[in-house]
């Protein structure tokens, strides 16, 4: 992916936020300014790098029109769409910053909150990411995304062991060091939040969620429901079976297993001396899949990336 680069923005930034523009002509110079505004009071050093995604409007217009108010502000622009996910991770990879926030540019997030989520990694040398948890819902397909969304979060938590009030959202601000290892597993589309979460929580990181309201969009949304959300589920399964594949793996080999040998008592009373064939497959299958999950288990301990 070829990309062009114009910088004005400070050699030794503190924060690099990193900022996905898609087809945002109409609001992304507001969302700049108030971006900008917010960490110009902070007083953090800084680099705000909005990467225009391909877009096919005119809001690589509008960012380079703004880049002479705006001295923080770096502007990369993409000749192919490679979706959220990608820009997100070539924008940590080459972010010059200690701590990478993430946000969107269509105006949902609070962004002039920025500073106070850099504000609680640098207070806690501990704390090493800090999410935005939203407490309204208010995209689009919002009766079928709400189930959805709670589905999918409650999946990740039993899985993780972890509390997580909001599993994707887009506002979020981490070190950029511990976020290196888990770049690779980022995913092209709107499931790359969900994946540096559980990254960071499936390690042991410690991860901090502040309330914050999220605001109806402006512009036109670019998710999709039934592809996003399966995308959503696969990612969660795919992550916790990359970092701990027994918790997915052999709660359905013991299951198979119980039920396997429950059916066998069964044979033996009404057959003695007989076991039905679906009952060796089942209990078979719970086998494989029990020395499955302690095989890919081995794999993960070996791999000495976790």
């Amino acid at each position: 992916m070829s990309a062009s680069v114009s910088s004005t923005s400070p050699q030794n930034p503190y924060v690099s936020i990193i900022l996905p523009c898609y087809n945002e002509q109409g609001h992304v110079t507001a969302e700049v300014a108030r971006i900008c505004e917010a960490m110009d009071a902070s007083g953090y050093p800084y680099e705000l790098v909005a990467y225009d995604d391909a877009s096919t409007d005119e809001t690589l217009t509008r960012l380079h029109e703004a880049a002479p108010d705006y001295p923080h502000l770096r502007i990369v622009h993409f000749d192919r769409n490679g979706g959220s996910g990608t820009v997100r991770r070539i924008g940590t990879q080459q972010a010059r910053g200690e701590i990478v926030v993430w946000t969107d540019a269509d105006m949902t997030y609070p962004n002039e909150r920025i500073p106070e989520l850099v504000q609680m990694l640098e207070k806690d040398p501990a704390l090493d990411q800090v999410v935005g948890a939203r407490t309204s819902e208010a995209g689009t397909h919002k009766i079928l995304r709400v189930p959805a969304k709670w589905f999918i979060r409650k999946l990740a938590e039993r899985l993780t062991n972890a509390h997580i009030p909001d599993l994707n959202s887009g506002l979020r601000a981490f070190r950029r060091e511990v976020s290196l290892p888990y770049l690779r597993l980022l995913p092209p589309g709107f499931s790359c939040v969900t994946t540096i979460t559980l990254a960071f929580l499936a390690n042991q990181h410690d991860v901090r969620y502040v309330p914050i309201a999220y605001a109806k969009r402006s512009g036109t949304s670019k998710f999709h429901f039934v592809s996003d959300a399966y995308r959503y589920i696969l990612q969660v399964l795919r992550m916790v079976m990359y970092f701990n594949p027994l918790k997915v793996l052999m709660p359905v080999a013991l299951s198979l297993l119980g039920l396997g040998i429950a059916k066998g008592i069964f044979d033996l009373i009404v057959h003695p001396l007989y076991f039905a064939i679906n009952t060796v497959l089942i209990f078979v299958t719970g086998l494989l899949i029990g020395s499955l999950a302690l095989l890919a288990d081995l794999i993960v301990r070996s791999r000495g990336d976790t």
